[in-house]
């Protein structure tokens, strides 16, 4: 009995005093970051996706972390032959809204489209034909209607200057002229070719025809030449602008501008042969030198059907909250952390070139965070999973448990100074009890011996 009273007395002091020295608490715990490595996995040849601790708020007990994905991808250029067929009726000459003159608004888009094509691009030839009306009335109606600016070349500069040499003074609009003299220009090689109708006109005439424009006669000699082109195995894109009147039904014909452009070209999302663009003039540089460009490359340089899943320890799932700084700028991602297999999934259905999606998430110390996780070398996330179909519609996939680490500790235990109210008493207590019970003890051993 005395032993256990004793043993008793010393635990209670032991506990009492060490309570005092050292108590885990959200307070007092300090955190750092140990390691911060960039996660990095590579996709295709030239992109990538990349996880890291982008910022820290050690005060707060708050990282930032950000899961990235850049398309890198270089679009190959197209090879073969090119045919650049553009209007240089006097309507060129007009003004459009932003004070610019259509023809300095296109052809400068065109030289800009070119430039594009041949830069670092020795395989393909580039040739320019222009078409409207001739001056000459008798000579209306014929392959006169048109004229060869430049052959076939990969001379950039001398295209440019060809462009720009182009003059703007035909009454009317034969495309039917242009597209067949542009054919004509096209080695017999076999290779791949292009052609590109630039115009502001709705064709009014064409190649011997019924003497009156905008017939019916004129509409479909000009569109059965559109389908030969296709036919021919020539790629072709047609952008139409600067028809500010679509309602306008000329005096020849009981048709509207809309009606004989539908009849001729199709529409957009139907056209009668190949790409039809059909567009303001504010939206045509942006169609010549990006859309039409991009159309031209031969194979899409889009990553497609990426799936990255991000898993998490579950001491991180136990011991931090977890939230998104910002929505995914690409793409859908998980409101929450799924906790049958702790992790977060995003899905980024398309990325072309050039872009980069990012995500970025907070982990924040919980106050009621495990004691026992202080002085651990914490992993912020298990591993990360990611799925793509490369440029080549490929299916892909890769992993990494590369990831930033962080360790909680207590600050060093300093002893109270003197004075110190809260300590001493404990200690005076503890002592006092001590005392007491020894006293106690050796009360009752005397009494024993009696």
């Amino acid at each position: 009995m005395n032993k256990k009273i004793i043993l008793g007395v010393c635990l209670s002091f032991i506990l009492i005093f060490s309570s005092s020295l050292s108590l885990a608490s959200y307070s007092t715990v300090q955190m750092e970051v140990v390691e911060k490595p960039v996660c990095t996995i590579d996709i295709g040849e030239n992109s990538s996706f990349e996880k890291s601790l982008v910022s820290e708020n050690l005060t707060e007990k708050e990282v930032t972390i950000q899961l990235q994905v850049t398309n890198e991808e270089v679009g190959t250029k197209p090879t073969g032959e090119l045919m650049l067929v553009i209007d240089n009726s006097d309507s060129m000459n007009e003004q459009v809204e932003t004070g610019e003159i259509r023809s300095d608004l296109v052809y400068e888009s065109a030289k800009t489209l070119v430039s594009k094509l041949l830069e670092n691009n020795d395989n393909l030839q580039i040739g320019v034909v222009s078409f409207s009306s001739n001056l000459d009335a008798s000579l209306e109606g014929s392959t006169e209607d048109a004229s060869v600016v430049s052959p076939l070349t990969n001379n950039s500069d001398a295209l440019s200057t060809a462009i720009s040499s182009i003059q703007k003074n035909g009454p009317r609009t034969d495309l039917d002229a242009g597209l067949t003299l542009a054919m004509n220009q096209f080695t017999e090689e076999d290779n791949n070719k292009y052609m590109i109708v630039l115009t502001d006109g709705v064709p009014n005439l064409a190649i011997d025809y019924d003497n009156v424009y905008y017939s019916d006669d004129v509409i479909e000699k000009t569109k059965t030449k559109l389908e030969l082109v296709e036919n021919s195995g020539i790629d072709l894109i047609t952008m139409l602008t600067g028809i500010d009147s679509p309602d306008y039904v000329p005096i020849t014909t009981d048709k509207s501008y809309t009606e004989i452009i539908s009849e001729i070209f199709g529409t957009p999302e139907n056209p009668t042969a190949g790409q039809f663009y059909y567009v303001t003039d504010n939206q045509a540089q942006t169609t010549i030198t990006e859309d039409i460009y991009n159309s031209l490359l031969p194979s899409s340089t889009a990553l497609t059907n990426i799936t990255i899943v991000d898993y998490f320890p579950q001491e991180i799932i136990d011991n931090f909250d977890f939230a998104y700084v910002s929505n995914a700028n690409i793409g859908e991602i998980s409101a929450e952390i799924d906790k049958t297999n702790n992790s977060i999934t995003w899905t980024i259905p398309e990325l072309q070139p050039g872009q980069t999606a990012t995500v970025q998430y907070t982990l924040s110390l919980k106050e009621n965070f495990d004691s026992s996780i202080v002085g651990k070398i914490l992993d912020t996330n298990k591993r990360v999973d990611i799925s793509y179909t490369d440029v080549n519609n490929n299916p892909a996939s890769d992993t990494s448990d590369v990831t930033p680490k962080l360790r909680l500790s207590e600050p060093p235990v300093v002893l109270p100074k003197a004075g110190t109210g809260i300590f001493i008493s404990l200690i005076a207590v503890a002592g006092g009890f001590l005392v007491y019970s020894l006293v106690r003890l050796a009360i009752l051993n005397k009494k024993m011996k009696y």
